[in-house]
């Protein structure tokens, strides 16, 4: 049997982050996904999860973990389908490594992703975004701060990730406002700014004093934001916000919310989806087709253009409700 620790060890310190140039985000968010399994198969099979070898992780146990997720952690298929493509990227590392197990790891790979609902994308109407950056107040540092970020966010389009670990030298806010932005995939775009988004970004930079963090945007204590704590501080606006916008209460507003808010505003002011793509950084220009589908005034447009068909007319006359009840009988 093969020790399956070493094999983690040098997929999470080696393959993803050297080899492969994976975000941080990308190695926690696969490392939970393994995590997740292993703590599944050492309960399955009775053992703690340092002593499980790499046979015992075949499909019949991954599926048996795949429906775990679904039945007893209440995952979505989405999920579902992230910790399986963490998995897989895992066995794909084991089958250079352990040729051995050429047919378990191929078996595991033809374990199919589960289709998912097609969802419209949820974002943000105007009223709704200037009611969330109403709400910070201008004359507090922090609530420069959380404008500023709110702003850059949806401004700029930005995934989470991309929110809290820009540096402050990648903004520049003289001659051509711009953002520097490194994505997915080691995509680098550069992005012009909004002259609101500029002022905000601009205002916080003053205040934001001489701090050890290189990032743009820093917590209370000078270290650099995080993920958890920037959706904290859009939800508790969104919460406040809501008090004199009430659509806000029914909408679940999510960094990526305002991302895809971004993309929606782009959308409906150029008409062009192809740059939508290019501000978001996106690989491929089927991700964008969803700001299609959710945008009314596309399908407005269509109906518009229809010529109507010329059908005959009539009049309906109700029978009296006497005959019509006899008739009934």
């Amino acid at each position: 049997m093969t020790a399956i620790a070493p094999h983690v060890t040098a997929f999470l310190r080696e393959r993803l982050p050297k080899q492969r140039a994976a975000s941080q985000h990308t190695c926690d968010t696969y490392a939970y996904a393994l995590k997740l399994l292993f703590e599944y198969a050492g309960g399955r099979l009775k053992l703690t999860p340092s002593s499980l070898a790499v046979e015992q992780l075949d499909a019949t146990l991954i599926l048996g973990f795949l429906d775990h997720l679904e039945r007893d952690r209440g995952n979505s298929p989405s999920t579902r389908n992230a910790r399986l493509a963490a998995i897989k990227s895992f066995m794909k590392f084991l089958e250079h490594r352990e040729t051995a197990l050429l047919d378990q790891v191929h078996r595991v790979m033809a374990i199919p992703a589960k289709r998912t609902d097609q969802k419209l994308v949820g974002y943000l109407t105007t009223t709704e975004v200037e009611a969330v950056l109403n709400v910070p107040s201008p004359e507090t540092r922090i609530g420069l701060r959380d404008r500023a970020m709110i702003h850059l966010c949806y401004g700029a389009g930005l995934r989470v990730t991309e929110l809290v670990t820009l540096p402050l030298a990648a903004v520049t806010l003289h001659a051509e406002p711009a953002v520097r932005v490194i994505g997915k995939g080691r995509r680098e775009r550069c992005l012009p700014l909004w002259k609101q988004v500029v002022a905000d970004v601009r205002a916080w930079v003053k205040v934001r004093g001489d701090v050890p963090a290189s990032e743009l945007f820093v917590n209370a204590r000078g270290g650099p934001m995080t993920r958890a704590g920037f959706e904290y501080v859009l939800h508790q606006h969104v919460a406040a916000a809501a008090a004199g916008c009430p659509s806000l209460i029914a909408k679940s507003v999510t960094p990526h919310v305002l991302r895809h808010t971004c993309a929606m505003t782009i959308l409906q002011a150029t008409g062009d989806l192809r740059k939508v793509s290019l501000w978001l950084g996106h690989a491929d220009m089927k991700t964008t087709q969803i700001y299609l589908r959710a945008d009314p005034t596309e399908k407005i447009g269509a109906v518009e253009s229809v010529v109507p068909l010329s059908l005959r007319r009539g009049r309906f006359r109700a029978p009296d409700k006497l005959i019509a009840s006899l008739m009934g009988r």
